[in-house]
């Protein structure tokens, strides 16, 4: 497995895999065809479907410019490899072709060429799965975080450090920022009130207001093209944060404690992507938001004081309770339903561990075997449910009768 450097990134949203990947393709084609006098990049499937909605045009045009960059838009047409496929080409002034580059962006703003393996080749985890990283760890009585220590190296803890830092630093800004999002639903903004209620609430109400607040403030920034971290994706960013964020105040954690626990969670987000998928275009938003609800789970009962038995099966009921769930997100905009999905996913999360902490760690269906599944089940997923914007809530929302204009 690669290292969970390339899984966390810090970056604008709204998308990892449409704004993101895209982005960075389009950096690398550049450095190849420093003098260009033009350029053209056709988008197939899923980055057609919802690019415009993701800001996919906007983050290509940044790197190859308005004038001289040309985008075509082909949803009903395929690439092999990835439903977010992409061919860069450089022209002269007459169009003739000076280069051309087929890419796929797939998931968490990572980028493959067409001629390039799925997994690269600068392998820093050994061991390819959970099974035998469990097992590891109960022999040698070392903790996941630990196991990352091993194999990342001592440098990997002044890097979580940026991120943690980068994750306060979205939860603090979302939670001031008051306002309509950019798009066309005209959504506002909602962690201020959330965080505003919740302070007059009966304590009873202070977990669920407080983690929502902190999810929703984080998946709110990213819609607005804020600076967030992929957890794994940016379309699931606010949830490892937010569970975070709130353990941080009631367990009283200190910041070591924190970035053990955002290795532990990058562990498993690690292994999901190298035996599954976290791409919503390839396995519907189960790769996303499930993803992170099983990392966030396992941050949260390594902080709780649990097993490494008891971690395993907080995140396998992170991802298990997400099988299924689709990709359709409403007019292409990283909005509905995937703002307040965030904030369910990260109080979800958060009961998880409390389940697995009263728990001996003990259950039947492993994690590793929830991964496969959620894999096949992604798979099998017709693709109007993995982020085309073509079915479930979208499809209903695009049905809907225009709005009457008021009356001048």
């Amino acid at each position: 497995m690669d290292s969970i450097r390339e899984l966390y990134r810090i970056g604008v949203g709204p998308s990892s895999s449409h704004t993101m990947g895209p982005q960075n393709a389009a950096r690398k084609f550049l450095q190849r065809n420093p003098d260009a006098p033009r350029f053209r990049v056709t988008l197939y499937e899923s980055l057609a479907s919802t690019g415009k909605g993701h800001l996919t045009d906007w983050a290509v045009h940044q790197v190859l410019g308005d004038s001289r960059c040309e985008i075509l838009w082909k949803p009903d047409e395929k690439m092999p490899r990835h439903p977010n496929g992409m061919i860069f080409e450089a022209l002269d002034e007459s169009g003739n072709v000076l280069d051309s580059w087929k890419v796929y962006s797939v998931g968490g703003g990572a980028i493959m060429a067409e001629d390039e393996p799925r997994q690269s080749a600068n392998k820093v985890y050994a061991l390819p799965d959970l099974g035998s990283i469990m097992a590891l760890c109960e022999e040698k009585g070392l903790t996941y975080w630990e196991y990352v220590a091993r194999c990342e190296g001592d440098d990997i803890w002044s890097f979580l450090e940026e991120i943690w830092q980068a994750m306060q630093d979205a939860v603090e800004r979302g939670l001031t920022a008051q306002g309509v999002l950019p798009g066309s639903i005209g959504l506002r903004r909602q962690a201020w009130n959330y965080m505003a209620r919740t302070k007059l609430a009966h304590k009873t109400m202070h977990q669920t207001g407080k983690v929502t607040a902190y999810a929703l403030a984080v998946s709110e920034e990213n819609a607005a093209g804020g600076v967030i971290v992929t957890a794994p994706t940016c379309g699931s960013c606010g949830i490892v944060p937010a569970v975070l964020y709130y353990l941080r105040d009631t367990l009283n954690a200190t910041e070591t404690d924190i970035l053990r626990a955002l290795a532990t969670a990058g562990l498993f987000g690690n292994i999901i992507k190298h035996n599954a998928s976290i791409s919503g275009a390839e396995v519907g938003c189960q790769g996303e938001v499930g993803s992170a609800c099983a990392m966030a789970a396992a941050a949260a009962t390594q902080l709780m004081g649990g097993t490494v038995r008891q971690i395993e099966y907080a995140a396998e009921m992170g991802l298990e309770h997400h099988l299924g769930l689709t990709c359709d997100p409403v007019d292409g905009l990283v909005q509905i339903p995937c703002i307040e999905r965030n904030a369910c996913a990260a109080t979800r999360a958060l009961s998880r561990a409390q389940m697995a902490i009263l728990s001996d760690g003990v259950h039947r269906i492993l994690f590793d075997e929830v991964v496969a599944v959620m894999a096949q089940t992604g798979h099998d997923l017709p693709s109007l449910y993995r982020e085309t914007s073509r079915g479930g809530l979208a499809r209903v929302y695009a049905a809907r009768p225009p709005k009457k204009k008021d009356a001048p």
